[in-house]
């Protein structure tokens, strides 16, 4: 795996320092107003400095200074910190309807409310409780990322109202291909690209891009999304892929996550394409209640088998290769187009 490039470095912490400036002291004020919301909106703090790769404000950043913006602006730290704080509302409703126990290796949000919900005995139903609150605390993060983005010109609030869209719309194609078993690639695929590879990296350059100068970004628009775009799907493939043979101490996540979810995944749509009636069988167990380990084994074995998950990481690569292609045809100055090209090596190459 290659290492992160050294600019991503920088672009987190300064991210995380604005994240800081604007949440401990909303802490403080609603604490104040009543204790009983201190715990909950300490969540969001919690959930967005516990971690994360920082990817979407690294892409915003170098959108931001391939249209001429200047990398020292407080503007494209700001939309960096709005992303991060987009990307945890997205995982405090995620883990709810995924029913996950754990995300970057702590309990997640609606099961320590949930548990808290049961230890003081309060009336209802725990579990419900606990999404609620969840739900809540994810909504103020919304709130909180559009704040920070309050300066905004005209044609950045457009994208970013757009890639808003995109993610909830990708979120629903999500829900529906768990429960009906989408098992197409090419479904599989636009699933893929809506739920996470557009708003991980063609959306974050766009942004970044026409928070510089919405009329350069009319101009190289088209070049960032002929990057961004298989990129993304790249990107979101190689999540596939750790959800399905992670690590659990290297994810946050238990081993098989996607397995026992039953996610519409391009990986699993490739091996029920491959397989044979008795692989069919085994991979039919897919977001089975209760799976077991040893079934989460003998599924990883199928799609092995098939060849499913050696095409799949052939894909990524060729993905990757068409982003690259298309970083060295556009009209880009030649310090964002070398750090795109490592971020698009990291982002397809990682293992957490």
């Amino acid at each position: 795996m290659p290492a992160a490039p050294p600019s991503l470095h920088r672009i987190a912490e300064r991210v995380e320092s604005r994240l800081t400036e604007v949440l401990t002291p909303e802490l403080a004020r609603w604490t104040e107003l009543d204790p009983d919301l201190g715990a909950p909106m300490a969540e969001i703090e919690r959930l967005v400095l516990s971690g994360g790769k920082r990817l979407r404000p690294a892409f915003c950043h170098w959108g931001y200074v391939a249209a001429g913006g200047d990398p020292a602006d407080a503007i494209v730290t700001d939309a960096g910190a709005a992303f991060e704080l987009m990307h945890a509302f997205a995982l405090f409703h995620d883990d709810v309807m995924d029913d996950a126990a754990t995300r970057r290796g702590q309990p997640t949000t609606h099961t320590v409310f949930a548990e808290r919900h049961a230890e003081a005995g309060w009336a209802g139903e725990s579990r419900r409780f606990g999404e609620g609150v969840a739900i809540l605390i994810g909504d103020l993060a919304f709130v909180y990322a559009d704040r920070l983005l309050a300066d905004a010109n005209a044609t950045a609030w457009s994208i970013w109202n757009e890639l808003r869209i995109e993610l909830n719309v990708g979120q629903v194609l999500d829900i529906l291909g768990s429960v009906r078993g989408v098992r197409d690639v090419a479904q599989a695929e636009r699933i893929c690209r809506y739920k996470s590879g557009k708003y991980t990296i063609e959306r974050p350059l766009h942004l970044g891009a026409a928070l510089a100068s919405p009329k350069r970004f009319e101009s190289i628009g088209g070049s960032l999304s002929a990057y961004g775009l298989p990129l993304g799907d790249a990107f979101q493939m190689r999540d596939d892929v750790m959800g399905a043979f992670g690590d659990a101490a290297a994810t946050g996540k238990p081993v098989g996550g996607d397995l026992r979810e039953g996610k519409p995944t391009p990986l699993l749509a490739r091996a029920v394409c491959a397989a044979t009636p008795a692989q069919r069988a085994v991979l039919d167990g897919v977001g089975r209640p209760g799976l077991t380990d040893d079934e989460v084994v003998a599924i990883q074995r199928v799609i092995v088998d098939t060849g499913a998950l050696d095409d799949l990481e052939r894909t990524i690569a060729t993905r990757a290769d068409e982003a690259v292609a298309a970083l060295e045809a556009a009209d880009l100055d030649d310090t964002s187009r070398s750090e795109l090209s490592e971020l698009a090596a990291f982002v397809t190459q990682r293992t957490v």
